[in-house]
């Protein structure tokens, strides 16, 4: 199993939107960077990952799981994107804010910090652990 995190503005697409979509999942969809991109081309039905509030939250809300595989995106006729779809599969206990994570010196080298920008990204298992950890959430 790998590690992701994937950001989204709560105004877009929210832990509750997604939450809503039970099972079933949604697409991970509107992705316009290739880095983003490939990323979700590596990813496994089974990988887990961060749901992350950006904006004014700035913050690790959840835990999402990849259910379906890259797939065409359907938001766009450009073959060249592609999406996953993902299922919420709990929240966390308290939210992880950006400071904790920039705080945390096992955190120093994640992507989040780095690249901040970047709205897919992996996860180092280490980081996971760290994060489940400090979000009081049982990181299985």
């Amino acid at each position: 199993m790998r590690y992701w995190l994937f950001k989204s503005e709560p105004s877009t697409w929210s832990w509750d939107n997604q939450v809503a979509k039970g099972d079933a999942g949604e697409e991970w969809d509107g992705v316009r960077n290739y880095q983003a991109r490939n990323f979700m081309r590596e990813m496994k039905i089974g990988d887990r990952g961060f749901f992350y509030h950006s904006q004014k939250e700035k913050s690790v809300v959840g835990i999402v799981e990849v259910c379906a595989e890259a797939h065409p995106d359907s938001t766009t006729e450009d073959d060249r994107w592609e999406c996953v779809d993902i299922k919420a599969l709990r929240p966390f206990a308290k939210p992880v804010s950006l400071d904790q994570i920039k705080a945390d010196l096992r955190l120093e080298e994640m992507v989040l910090v780095k690249n901040s920008r970047l709205s897919v990204q992996p996860v180092s298992e280490a980081e996971w652990a760290a994060i489940c950890a400090l979000g009081e959430t049982d990181p299985g």
